[in-house]
């Protein structure tokens, strides 16, 4: 597909992954909306972009439609959705006090990064297939968020490593499902990244991450994950697949 003059959804596209990717998207020429919770962040990158921003929960179905709906009407149906919206956890199935770990916990990380990418997924699959195919009957395309810790998830990563298993899981059957509509569906597997969040940690410690990385021995950078993204959606070939990005990374156990 060719990017230009696309419409375009990023979920999570105020900040980190999402923000280089609404970004790159632009820069290809597409027309963007930008959905996230945080609208300063959202406008901030629409505003420098062209785009649009749109306050939106995933796991919210109401809040998802409607930000699909606003997104139509300012660029037209979208043939693109970018879900990387999400959520990190890190608790201990038994705490040090000998506690089990909140089940609420466990579910709120379920329901934001698994049932949110099920969630607008399927609203954006079910507008996606009324549209007019274009060459080779496609549709649209669906760009998936997972994570290494979806293969090697790390102590006290559960809630998280289930919830982006959960959503490579769900690629190939997705893609088998749509592909009657013409709608390819993958997901990106990033290993680990030089995003906002991460870079909150002290220098030392951001250091001996990126020492962990075989080669290049560096943190990712979101540009490189905006990049996969958008070439995931310019070769018509690639669907149903996911795609570690890590720089040859196997997550320790700690």
């Amino acid at each position: 597909m060719n990017i230009q003059g696309q419409a375009a959804l990023v979920t999570g596209g105020g900040s980190g992954l999402g923000e280089a990717t609404a970004r790159e998207l632009a820069r290809l020429g597409a027309k963007v909306a930008v959905l996230d919770l945080n609208m300063d962040n959202a406008e901030r990158v629409a505003k420098d972009i062209g785009g649009i921003a749109v306050s939106c929960n995933v796991a919210d179905e109401a809040s998802m439609q409607a930000a699909i709906d606003t997104a139509a009407a300012a660029h037209g149906p979208a043939r693109i959705l970018m879900q990387i919206a999400g959520i990190g956890s890190a608790k201990r199935i038994v705490g040090k006090d000998g506690n089990a770990a909140p089940l609420a916990d466990f579910a709120r990380v379920i329901n934001v990064n698994l049932i949110g990418t099920y969630n607008a997924a399927r609203l954006f699959a079910a507008a996606c297939a009324k549209l007019e195919p274009m060459a080779d009957n496609a549709r649209g395309v669906m760009v998936f968020t997972a994570s290494v810790a979806a293969f090697d998830g790390q102590v006290g990563q559960q809630a998280y490593s289930a919830s982006k298993a959960g959503v490579a899981g769900m690629t190939l059957p997705m893609a088998r499902d749509l592909a009657q509509h013409g709608i390819r569906v993958c997901t990106i597997a990033p290993g680990l990244f030089a995003t906002p969040l991460l870079k909150e940690l002290p220098e030392p410690v951001q250091q001996s991450l990126a020492a962990s990385i075989p080669f290049p021995s560096r943190l990712g950078k979101p540009s490189e994950f905006a990049e996969l993204a958008c070439h995931i959606v310019s070769n018509d070939h690639l669907n149903g697949e996911t795609i570690r990005l890590d720089g040859a990374l196997r997550m320790a156990p700690r």
